[in-house]
């Protein structure tokens, strides 16, 4: 493999483009690869260890340093947990490759692709629907990568008015990884989510368990998306076709 870049320029008929990279990445814990996905080669510490908040295996503390090495055919990215989290790694096995877009790849039972999840506590942030559009209006200037390339998503920590930390990727759950990952390397507790992707079940748990009460997307959820945030408390709000606050109108009035 040559140098893990985000993006590469390729020859065109017309001229040439760049595009997204995407390289395989194994979570390895413990010696054991635990997960393998496609992934833009970038932030892989911050993906790492938010893949592992956000799949409830360990906390950051017990998570403690991320290992990443590059191979000819990929990257790992080690990491070394406490015994007793080897029960959580065995209730979420993910041991088969996973497409950018299939955020529960790998999963073998129906039960843990309808993993219960926490119910967040009342109050938090209060976002003006104004704010709303600011938040996701912001986050369109936090993409270099989809500017070069039109082809990745963003995912965005907002607060105090401005985007304080956004991440890129192929794969929109690799990209809210990768800002779960970086709050918490950062030390900064996620209130209010920014997301350029569909509001999915995957997506919906993962800002459930890094413990954000609000997701804002430009596009819409989905049925069960909504029905899962009402149950977590996870307020839920899209600007596709209108501003639309599908659950936990508290927090955006």
């Amino acid at each position: 493999m040559t140098a893990l870049l985000p993006l590469r320029r390729v020859s065109t008929p017309s001229g040439g483009r760049d595009l997204p990279e995407e390289v395989p990445v194994a979570l390895v814990y413990n010696a054991t690869t635990h997960a393998v996905m496609m992934a833009t080669p970038e932030a892989i510490a911050d993906l790492a260890l938010g893949f592992t908040l956000s799949e409830g295996i360990a906390s950051a503390a017990e998570a403690g340093e991320v290992e990443v090495v590059e191979h000819d055919l990929g990257i790992e990215a080690r990491l070394w947990l406490p015994a007793h989290r080897e029960a959580a790694l065995a209730a979420r096995r993910r041991t088969l490759v996973g497409a950018v877009g299939c955020g529960l790849c790998g999963i073998d039972s129906l039960e843990a692709a309808s993993r219960p999840l926490p119910r967040l506590p009342d109050g938090g942030p209060r976002l003006s629907r104004a704010e709303v559009h600011a938040a996701l209006d912001a986050l369109r200037t936090h993409q270099p990568l989809h500017d070069a390339t039109r082809a990745v998503h963003a995912a965005g920590l907002w607060g105090a008015g401005h985007i304080l930390l956004a991440r890129e990727d192929v794969g929109r759950h690799n990209a809210l990884d990768k800002l779960i990952g970086a709050a918490a390397r950062a030390g900064i507790m996620p209130e209010t989510v920014a997301i350029t992707s569909r509001l999915s079940v995957e997506i919906v748990q993962k800002t459930v368990m890094a413990g954000a009460r609000i997701l804002l997307s430009v596009s819409a959820p989905t049925a069960h998306a909504v029905r899962l945030a009402e149950t977590a408390n996870l307020t839920l709000g899209s600007t596709a076709g209108g501003l639309t606050i599908y659950t936990g109108t508290d927090r955006i009035p």
